[in-house]
């Protein structure tokens, strides 16, 4: 990283943080904001600050830094991990792990981080809440309907967990509601431009530009299908085994939910996603397989969108959206 006087690896915890720096070595610092003006201050502006993603741990510090006009790069942890594997270091401490990360922000390219607006943040944290509640419903339902098996011998019971479900339900909605006033004020363009796309209503188009962060976390179509999870995954191996072709199950579960169930009427009114489910179909797969493969197109078509800033039009969304 020559274009940088110094490159520091960050190992962060929850009461401190180690840091490396390619020159000075090892340092210390309380994970709080007196540890985060003093961890600044000794940095100069063409230094570049290396952490890995570590849930909330590693957020703070990042906005800290970026918006104090530092340059930060958050990567993920697999690939450190990699890297370390790669020298073949046995040792694990905090110290050597921010050495490790000083180490791989050196050797590698590394992406810069932007720090998050307000309303992004904001959307972030609705978007774990609404993640956690959504668990919790699940679950509730699946014991309510537990209870209904047994014939419900305690009424007490399945009553509480009737109101825990109207309870999650109205969380749920409160959240939702309040997503989208959040992204009218910040993404209204890109919402009016997806639910120009037949079969997008506004909940999914909601979800694709909160957890896409306005489509700019991804570089490419193919790269949203995998992390939503509607790259359909074959099982095959040789000639002696043969299963059906499958959804990935890696991804956004919510997200995967909705766009399959925007793909039944895109399949009517979307000209490229009737196209494909019928060639599918044809072929003799199954009508799963191509309500997938429909879920997908209808993905690209988004990214598509989002990227041009154009409405739908389904000649050029049908250019720049193949597969």
């Amino acid at each position: 990283m020559d274009k940088y006087k110094e490159t520091f690896g960050v190992d962060i915890s929850k009461d401190v943080f180690d840091v490396y720096g390619s020159k000075s070595g090892h340092s210390q610092f309380k994970n709080d904001s007196s540890g985060f003006k003093l961890f600044a201050k000794s940095l100069s502006k063409e230094s570049l600050v290396v952490m890995e993603a570590t849930g909330y741990y590693h957020y703070r510090l990042a906005q800290f830094l970026s918006k104090n006009g530092i340059s930060v790069s958050v990567v993920n942890p697999l690939s450190v991990k990699r890297f370390i594997q790669m020298k073949l270091s046995k040792i694990k401490t905090d110290k050597s792990d921010a050495k490790a990360i000083c180490n791989y922000g050196v050797s590698n390219e590394v992406p810069l981080y932007n720090a998050l607006t307000d309303v992004q943040a904001e959307c972030l944290q609705l978007f774990r809440l609404m993640d956690s509640y959504l668990k919790k419903r699940t679950a509730t339902k699946n014991k309510l309907h537990g209870e209904e098996v047994l014939g419900i011998p305690s009424k007490y019971v399945y009553g509480s967990l009737k109101r825990d479900l109207n309870h999650l339900n109205k969380e749920v909605k409160r959240i939702e509601d309040r997503l989208l006033e959040l992204v009218k004020q910040d993404q209204q363009q890109q919402l009016t431009l997806l639910t120009s796309i037949p079969g997008i209503g506004i909940k999914t188009a909601l979800f694709l530009v909160v957890i896409t962060d306005g489509f700019t976390k991804f570089e490419k179509a193919s790269q949203l299908c995998s992390y939503v999870g509607i790259t359909p995954t074959i099982l095959e191996s040789g000639s002696s085994v043969r299963g059906r072709s499958r959804i990935s199950k890696v991804g956004n579960k919510k997200l995967r939910n909705l766009l399959f169930l925007c793909a039944f009427n895109a399949c009517k009114h979307n000209k490229g996603c009737r196209a494909i489910y019928e060639r599918i179909v044809a072929k003799g797969k199954s009508k799963k397989l191509a309500l997938i493969a429909v879920a997908n197109k209808l993905l690209k078509q988004a990214f598509a969108i989002a990227k041009s800033g154009l409405p739908y039009d389904e000649n050029y969304v049908s250019i720049l959206a193949k597969g």
